[in-house]
C-alpha cells in the first residue's frame, strides 16, 4: 500500500508527505486522469488526491489523521518534495533562455554539487529525445518540444512520481502518439510512475491504467483501457463522456464500479494485507527517509543573478527602452529649454528658478518612470516558474536578492546614461556646490531608480498577471507627481504626510539641494510705490544646500527602498505552502 498527500495552493501543485516506492499498485505504471472539462485547471489536482484516496482508503485516511503526520506535516514535506514531478498544462520555463540553459540552471538550483551535473542534464536530453535541441532557445521550439523540455526539469531530480497535466494539448495526432510513447518509455525504464491527466482519448490504450473521474472528481472507473470499454459497455472511449454527462449518471456508476469484479480485481487484490505492509513499512524505515538536498544562499544568489542577467540581456527590447526612455526625455527638455540656462544664475530673468524646478521635476518623473516600468514585471511574469521551484530548493532570500542586484546594476548604467546627458545637454551651475555636480547628478539618479524599482518589485508580487501590472503603472505615477510638491505647495499636514510617502518628494529634495534652487531665486525687486514685486515661489528647506538635507533625502529614499523589499518579501513568504 502506498501513502500519499497531495494539496493544492493557488496556482502551483504541491506535493508532500510520505511516499513508499514499494507499492505493487502504482510503480512503473502509466496511468491516465480523465474526467469532465472544468474552468478551473486547478481541481486536476483535486480530483487526483479524490480518486488516490478512494483507492487507498482506509490507510489514507489512517495516515493523514494520525498525530504523525500532523506533527511532521512541514518536514515531510519538505524530504519528499523532491520525489514528486509535476508538469502544468503551461510550459514553466523562461523562453529567453536555451533548451541546455534551462536544464543546467535547474540541475545547479535542485541537485547538490557532489553529482555529476553535466552527465544528469545529457541524461534527461536523451531521455525526452530533446539532444540535437540542446542550443536552442525555448522561443524557437514547438508546442510539443517546449513541453518535453519542461518534461526533462523534472526528470532532472529522478521523481518517483510524476503527474503531467495536457502533456498533449495542442499537439497534432501524430505527436500525440510520440508523447504518450514517450511518457510510456519513461515510466517503464524509469522505475517511476506518471500520471497523465488529459482529456484525449485517442492514444489512451498506451496507458497501463486509466480512472474516469465524473463531476466533483468522483471515481467512476479504475483499471485498463480495454476492460473500461467493457464497463462501460461502449466502443470508444470519447462514448464514456456521454455515460458521465448527468450526476445522477455519475452517481450510478461510482456504485456500480464499487459493487464490480474490476474494483476487486484493480483494487482490493492489489492492496497487501496489513500484516505484510506493516513489514514493508518497517523495511521501508530502516532504509531512512531521503535527505533533503540544501544548496546555501551563497550558492543560490550568483546562479539565480546570472539567470536574471541573462534573460534581462536578451530581451533587447525591453532593455533598450529601459536604457534610453529617461534619456530621451531629458534630451527633449533640453531642446524645449534651449533659450534659457535653467541652472545659472540670471538676475534679469525671475522665472530661472521655477524653470530649473521643473527641469528637475521631469529628471525625478523619468527616473520614476523607468524605475517602474521595468521591475513591475519582474516578480508576476514567472509567479509559475517561482512557485514550481520554490517547492524544490529555490531560497526566497536569494531569489530577491538576484532580482535586486540585477536591478541596482542596471539603475548604475541608467542613472550613468542620465548624467551624461544632463551633462551635455545643460550648461553646468557655476556656483560651487555642495557636491560636484556630476557625482550628485549620479547618486540621486540612482537612488531614485532605486527606490523605484523596490516598489516596482513590490506591487509586481502583489498583482496576479502582467496585465494588472501594467495597469498598476498610473495608478503609481499620479501620487509621485500630484504629491512631489512641485506642481502644488504641501503646506497642509495631510498634503504633507502623503508627501513624505511618495518618493518624488524626496528625490526632487536631493536635485534641489544639490544644485542650490534656493540660490537661483532672485531677491525681491521693489517698486517705485513700495510695493514688492510677488516671486514665483519661495526659497524652501526642502532644498536646502546642506549635508544634514541632502542625507536625509537619500537616506529616506533608501528607506523607501528597504521597507517596500521587506514587503515583497512577506507577500512571497505568504505564497507559500507552510508559510
Amino acid at each position: 500500500m502506498a501513502y500519499l498527500y497531495l494539496r493544492q495552493r493557488k496556482a502551483a501543485l504541491i506535493p508532500c508527505s510520505t511516499f513508499l516506492l514499494d507499492s505493487s499498485l502504482i510503480v512503473n505504471n502509466v496511468y491516465n486522469m480523465i474526467g469532465k472539462e472544468s474552468r478551473n485547471r486547478k481541481s486536476v489536482e483535486q480530483n487526483t488526491v479524490r480518486s488516490l484516496s478512494i483507492l487507498q482508503n482506509d490507510v489514507y485516511n489512517k495516515f493523514l489523521n494520525s498525530d504523525e503526520y500532523t506533527l511532521n506535516k512541514e518536514d515531510n514535506f519538505n524530504l519528499y518534495r523532491n520525489q514528486i514531478g509535476y508538469v502544468p498544462q503551461d510550459d514553466i520555463i523562461h523562453l529567453n533562455l536555451s533548451v541546455i540553459e534551462v536544464l543546467t540552471y535547474a540541475a545547479k538550483l535542485r541537485l547538490p554539487e557532489d553529482v555529476n551535473l553535466r552527465e544528469i542534464v545529457e541524461n534527461a536530453l536523451e531521455a525526452v529525445e530533446m539532444t540535437s535541441f540542446r542550443d536552442k532557445l525555448i522561443t524557437e521550439l514547438s508546442g510539443g518540444q517546449r513541453k518535453r523540455v519542461s518534461m526533462a526539469v523534472e526528470l532532472l531530480a529522478d521523481p518517483k512520481l510524476f503527474f503531467l497535466d495536457e502533456p498533449t494539448s495542442g499537439l497534432d495526432p501524430g505527436l500525440d502518439k510520440k508523447m504518450m510513447q514517450l511518457l510510456q518509455n519513461l515510466a517503464h525504464k524509469g522505475d517511476r510512475t506518471i500520471i497523465v491527466v488529459t482529456h484525449a482519448t485517442a492514444n489512451i490504450t498506451a496507458c497501463d491504467r486509466i480512472v474516469f473521474l465524473g463531476r466533483g472528481g468522483k471515481l467512476c472507473y479504475f483499471g485498463t483501457p480495454e476492460d473500461a470499454l467493457h464497463f462501460f459497455d461502449v466502443e470508444d472511449f470519447s462514448d464514456i463522456y456521454n455515460k458521465l454527462e448527468k450526476t445522477d449518471d455519475v452517481i450510478d456508476y461510482v456504485e456500480r464500479f464499487k459493487t464490480s469484479t474490476y474494483y476487486k480485481k484493480y483494487i482490493t487484490q492489489m492492496m497487501l494485507p496489513e500484516t505484510e505492509q506493516q513489514n514493508k513499512n518497517e523495511q521501508q524505515n530502516k532504509k531512512g527517509k531521503p535527505q533533503r538536498k540544501k544548496i546555501g544562499f551563497w550558492q543560490q544568489l550568483p546562479l539565480l543573478t546570472e539567470r536574471c542577467y541573462q534573460l534581462t540581456q536578451r530581451d533587447r527590447v525591453n532593455l533598450s527602452l529601459s536604457l534610453l526612455t529617461a534619456p530621451v526625455a531629458i534630451i527633449l527638455v533640453a531642446i524645449a529649454s534651449s533659450s534659457k540656462n535653467p541652472f545659472l544664475l540670471d538676475g534679469s530673468d525671475p522665472s530661472v528658478a521655477s524653470i530649473a524646478l521643473r527641469v528637475l521635476f521631469v529628471f525625478t518623473c523619468a527616473g520614476l518612470w523607468v524605475g517602474f516600468s521595468s521591475s513591475l514585471q519582474e516578480i508576476v511574469k514567472e509567479s509559475a516558474i517561482y512557485l514550481r521551484e520554490r517547492l524544490v530548493n529555490l531560497g526566497l532570500f536569494a531569489y530577491l536578492g538576484s532580482k535586486v542586484v540585477t536591478l541596482i546594476g542596471l539603475a548604475a548604467v541608467q542613472a550613468l546614461l542620465v548624467t551624461l546627458v544632463i551633462l551635455f545637454g545643460f550648461k553646468a551651475p557655476t556656483e560651487s556646490l555642495l557636491i560636484p555636480w556630476g557625482i550628485g547628478l549620479w547618486v540621486n539618479s540612482f537612488m531614485t531608480l532605486f527606490s523605484s524599482f523596490c516598489l516596482g518589485l513590490l506591487v509586481s508580487a502583489l498583482v496576479k498577471n502582467s496585465s494588472q501590472a501594467n495597469g498598476a503603472l498610473p495608478l503609481l505615477i499620479l501620487p509621485q507627481t500630484i504629491f512631489a510638491g512641485v506642481l502644488f505647495e504641501m503646506n497642509g499636514p495631510l498634503s504633507k504626510f502623503f508627501s513624505w510617502l511618495t518618493i518624488s518628494r524626496w528625490s526632487i529634495g536631493g536635485y534641489g539641494a544639490i544644485l542650490d534652487i534656493n540660490a537661483l531665486i532672485p531677491k525681491p525687486v521693489k517698486l517705485p510705490d513700495g510695493s514688492v514685486i510677488p516671486l514665483v515661489f519661495s526659497p524652501s528647506p526642502v532644498y536646502e544646500p546642506s549635508w544634514e538635507n541632502l542625507c536625509l533625502n537619500w537616506g529616506v529614499l533608501l528607506l523607501h527602498g528597504v521597507v517596500y523589499l521587506i514587503l515583497t518579501f512577506w507577500i512571497q513568504k505568504r505564497k507559500d505552502i507552510f508559510s
